[in-house]
């Protein structure tokens, strides 16, 4: 099963440069830690250029957007639909589950959450047109607008500091929780990185269109089917989980792809595949070479993390905050990983599972180098820990 997600993620075997879209595209990269999609899409494509990404946003084959889990993505502009549209839940009820943490705030100003959201999106156009905001001035002066909207005592507590964070209103704070919506909705992407600020910028104006409309039954079975080739067999608890909806909000998705899946036990459990992935499943090719996976890899994604690494791994692993990346060996997670600059000098620390043999080491020495490149970095400073932990990974390719 895992050499069957290996070749899904393109983690087998490194495609040619030309195919880079493609493996953007097969479940979009996640960009937190922010660059962090280089070093995934290098994990998966060729000679990759160290600044490829930023060049592809550039000239608009990729777009850089919140999609699933409200999460930072790049994903190709021709799957756009796919990765929003096919993520935006499709009732309200479902889009104030998917906001974590927008509750609080609408009920202390009375709004429902299309309401908030319709606020946002009917003044948006003349905040930001023709500019590129990061979210903190975008956050306050869209407040700001949307204030006029309101009822007199629906602004007071609007302009009353929240309890987010210190100086943050209660419709800032909205705006941060909607601009995730509006994200979905097409209304806003990102605009390339200015040093360390992630400006906003309107989705039409940037692209200099608008995308093909695709109906929504549409492209939500077209992610579901992302989420089963890459991650299947899976459950619907566990696509719900990827796509950031809450359990009992995964029936459009799960219905959308029941006439193309098939019921398959993985340890005695029930689990679901594509129908098309089964011979695939079976007779999956093995994974050769070294991959240093950053923190949010797609492939760390997965639910059922122990097909991955042994569950006392996993507190190390998936960390909320200070996430490390994952070695892996041929197929196989053989250590941690975390880098950071000196300089122009890349300081990697290596903290394997077991005791690395010397061939190994100097293998992922070398994968280390790679990624010192694309980090801008004209050297790298290697270091490997003793072994911190007797387990290895459960999972067989």
């Amino acid at each position: 099963m895992t050499a069957h997600r290996l070749r899904a993620h393109h983690l087998d075997r490194r495609l040619d440069p030309g195919q880079a879209h493609a493996a953007a595209g097969a479940c979009a990269v996640q960009d937190s830690p922010p660059r962090s999609a280089v070093i995934a899409l290098h994990a998966r494509v060729a000679d990759l250029d160290p600044g490829w990404v930023r060049d592809a946003v550039e000239d608009r084959s990729l777009v850089h957007t919140w999609a699933m889990r409200g999460a930072p993505f790049v994903l190709p502009t021709a799957d756009l639909a796919v990765f929003t549209t096919g993520v935006l839940p499709p009732d309200e009820a479902a889009r104030r589950r998917f906001v974590v943490g927008i509750e609080p705030a609408l009920e202390r100003l009375d709004l429902g959450m299309d309401e908030a959201v319709a606020h946002l999106r009917s003044r948006i156009d003349e905040v930001l047109r023709d500019r590129r905001l990061a979210i903190t001035p975008l956050g306050r002066e869209l407040a700001g607008a949307v204030a006029d909207d309101l009822p007199a005592a629906s602004r007071r507590t609007w302009a009353a500091e929240g309890p987010y964070a210190p100086g943050q209103t209660w419709g800032e704070a909205v705006v941060h929780f909607g601009l995730r919506l509006l994200a979905l909705e097409q209304v806003v992407c990102f605009a390339p990185r200015e040093g360390a600020t992630l400006p906003f910028v309107l989705f039409e104006q940037w692209l200099g269109r608008r995308p093909p409309a695709v109906g929504a039954a549409a492209a939500r079975r077209a992610i579901a089917r992302r989420h089963l080739h890459c991650y299947g067999p899976s459950t619907r608890a566990e696509m719900a989980a990827w796509l950031g909806v809450a359990p009992r909000d995964a029936g459009p998705w799960w219905s959308a792809v029941e006439d193309e899946i098939r019921e398959v036990h993985v340890d005695g459990q029930p689990r679901w595949v594509l129908d098309e992935d089964l011979d695939a499943l079976s007779a999956p090719p093995r994974a050769a070479g070294v991959r240093l996976l950053p923190p949010h890899d797609p492939l760390l994604g997965l639910r059922d993390r122990t097909t991955l690494l042994p569950r006392e791994l996993h507190g190390r692993v998936w960390r909320a905050t200070g996430a490390p990346g994952v070695v892996l060996l041929d197929g196989r997670p053989v250590a941690l990983w975390r880098a950071r600059t000196r300089g122009d000098r890349l300081l990697v620390d290596v903290e394997p599972f077991a005791p690395l043999p010397p061939a190994a080491r100097d293998r992922v020495e070398a994968e280390a180098a790679a990624i010192a490149a694309l980090r801008g970095c004209s050297s790298v400073s290697f270091a490997v820990s003793s072994a911190t932990s007797s387990a290895t990974s459960s999972a067989a390719p």
